[in-house]
């Protein structure tokens, strides 16, 4: 089995077609599903953001899982696959994992650094459980990822690489409306990245921030936890908070559009000579682009954030640099944690195989000198089995040692060929112990991951070329992945192209 990743982000994918792949509530669980049903997949788990949708999967062949994967993510963006696949990535085995231990650290967020994405890799973590689409390949790799951008985060000071992209949006308002101190504020949305642009309007100092959602509650809810006059209102009362707000932030999650031009016209918008701004941070777009060409209105969606690439220039390289090392130094303890694993059921099977015979010859023993007392026979089985244990300790303790190493499956291997195991039996054995030790959620990764190792090392260069400083990372494009018939090395030699990766919301 091995670790793949399919997806397309802001900068492989222009902002029309992110709109359309987007997915959220009961259709990205619908997908979850006919992703992990899909041929050649073992296991699936999906993060959607505003500016990303990837598909992180188990499958047991390449082709075939990126084939369906595809397929899966052109159905459902109505997308058609000629198309779709231009913007598409692929990432494989080691490379697979190194991007999303990267994601996870914000390398290839659209404002580098930024904590965002960590919640969302956990919702995606927490659905995949929850709808039973995840095995203990993708819950290792996912609950270490969570890990390692936990590390960077306090080792580093990728933090400062900017702000969210709430932050960034923010900024780009108070260029149109002056400081932010004592703005007229309305939300639309009570979700994570309202919740994170109301509190951030708190802390700037909003004159009065007011929250308009679907769901009162969850309105009054984020109201009452913020420290400046504050409000919740129903949808239905939009139209009187439009007519008096100086900024509107809006994120919904809507699959149509929120607010129009002509609605905000009817609210005097553009006819009392105020300035106004309206930032759109939902995907679909929840604003009306044409709102831009109202007098005295701003507007900045997502597309119009892309710039905001530029304020990881402003980190240095350092705090990058030592992010980047990090990302190297987890994929290689990780792969080699699994490399290590994946021997292990090789080992039990070479000791279950010793045991059988160590009991097969003390009873033709017993059998052959039944003369013996209780006494001497406890000590005669003693003394086999140790020696049997002393002459089977070296071997097996270098054997896991010598797995740990790129390409240390072929290790595994030997002891096989060399003590005629039955192939299936190391299997049987890592079966049972995955139905016996899964993890529960939280617990501890015990690294399985075998066969998603590539052989090529992990090295701080093949990190920066995933994500070079303001650049682009190393992706495999779709449409030649589909045209090889090459071997999978071939195809993960190609990530070295460029691909494009960015930012969440």
């Amino acid at each position: 089995m091995s670790i793949l990743v399919v997806g397309l982000s802001h900068r492989s994918a222009p902002v029309a077609v992110l709109e359309r792949a987007a997915v959220s509530g009961d259709d990205l669980v619908k997908l979850l599903h006919a992703v992990h049903d899909s041929a050649n997949v073992v296991e699936a788990a999906i993060v959607s953001t505003c500016n990303r949708v990837e598909i992180y999967a188990v499958v047991d062949k390449f082709h075939g899982g990126v084939s369906a994967i595809s397929e899966l993510l052109a159905l459902h963006s109505g997308v058609p696959m000629d198309d779709l696949s231009r913007h598409l990535y692929v990432h494989y085995e080691e490379r697979a994992v190194q991007h999303v231990f990267a994601v996870a650290c914000g390398l290839e967020s659209m404002v580098v650094g930024e904590g965002q994405i960590l919640g969302q890799i956990r919702q995606a973590f927490k659905l995949a459980q929850d709808q039973g689409t995840i095995g203990r390949d993708l819950h290792d790799v996912l609950q270490q990822s969570l890990r390692v951008g936990k590390r960077a985060h306090h080792e580093t000071g990728i933090d400062k690489a900017g702000a969210s992209l709430v932050g960034v949006g923010l900024d780009v308002a108070a260029r149109h409306l002056g400081p932010l101190e004592g703005v007229r504020a309305l939300v639309v949305g009570a979700g994570s990245m309202s919740s994170l642009a109301a509190a951030t309007l708190s802390r700037a100092g909003a004159g009065e921030v007011v929250i308009a959602n679907r769901t009162y509650a969850n309105a009054a809810r984020l109201a009452g936890s913020l420290d400046v006059p504050s409000r919740a209102i129903d949808l239905a009362e939009l139209d009187d908070a439009l007519a008096g707000a100086d900024l509107v932030v809006s994120c919904t999650g809507a699959t149509g559009l929120v607010l129009t031009a002509a609605q905000l016209a009817a609210c005097g918008v553009g006819d009392d000579g105020r300035r106004r701004f309206f930032l759109d941070l939902a995907l679909p777009h929840d604003i009306e682009r044409s709102v831009r060409d109202l007098p005295g209105a701003g507007l900045a969606g997502l597309d119009d954030l892309r710039t905001a690439q530029e304020a990881a220039k402003a980190i240095g390289p350092a705090a990058v640099e030592a992010v980047r090392r990090i990302v190297c130094e987890e994929v290689e303890a990780f792969l080699s944690a699994a490399r290590a694993a994946a021997v292990a059921p090789t080992v039990v099977a070479l000791r279950s195989k010793a045991a059988q015979v160590v009991n097969a010859e003390l009873a033709r023993l017993t059998g052959r000198l039944p003369e013996l007392d209780d006494r001497d026979r406890k000590e005669i089985e003693q003394t086999v089995r140790r020696v049997v244990d002393k002459l089977l300790h070296a071997p097996t303790v270098r054997v896991k040692e010598l797995a740990a190493a790129p390409g240390g499956d072929s290790y595994a291997d030997a002891l096989r060929e060399l003590f005629d195991l039955d192939p299936k039996a190391p299997e049987a054995v890592a079966r049972a112990d995955m139905r016996e030790d899964e993890p529960a959620a939280g617990a501890a990764p015990e690294c399985a991951e075998a066969d998603c190792v590539s052989p090529a090392p992990v090295t701080a260069s093949t990190v920066a070329g995933a994500v070079p400083p303001g650049g682009v990372p190393d992706g495999v494009n779709v449409e030649t992945v589909n045209a090889q018939a090459a071997s999978v090395r071939a195809v993960s030699a190609r990530d070295a192209a460029p691909g494009r990766e960015g930012d969440e919301t």
